[in-house]
């Protein structure tokens, strides 16, 4: 493999990694200095962000391009997550017909910046962010 293919995926490992590490930071930020109570639908956007922070970190070190699959997968699975949560935070009919999410109901909107930017919105754009980056490390790896 050439330097700049290696040092493209080194970069590319290091923006997953940052993108990670920011919501990661985010979402710690809403619930234990502004008190905001997740819902059932935020735990389990977390469950697969928080786990990448490590993946990623251990990845950027490594100078490891293999762990991009698994964080292709959990970035995935989470981001699908935060467009069902989100589409029951912005779609009327979607949200009326939405289950029962627990103590704080998943179609609540603790922000609303700009009258779209929701908390499952933006972990949804760090799930794009990372599923590309880790798309293109597989890409560049010829995996």
């Amino acid at each position: 493999m050439s330097s700049t293919k290696e040092k493209q995926i080194e970069n590319l490992l290091s923006i997953g990694w940052i993108a990670s590490f920011i919501a990661t930071l985010g979402s710690l930020y809403f619930s234990e200095i502004l008190q905001y109570t997740p819902c059932d639908l935020c735990w389990y956007q977390r469950i697969f962000m928080y786990p990448l922070v490590i993946i990623l970190g251990v990845g950027v070190f490594k100078k490891d391009a293999s762990i991009a699959l698994y964080s292709l997968i959990l970035s995935a699975i989470g981001g699908c997550i935060s467009i069902y949560h989100y589409s029951i935070q912005k779609i009327d009919f979607l949200g009326e017909k939405s289950i029962s999410c627990g103590i704080v109901p998943c179609t609540g909107e603790y922000i609303n910046w700009l009258g779209f930017i929701t908390i499952p919105f933006l972990a949804l754009v760090a799930f794009i962010i990372i599923f590309s980056t880790s798309l293109l490390i597989l890409k560049k790896a010829g995996r």
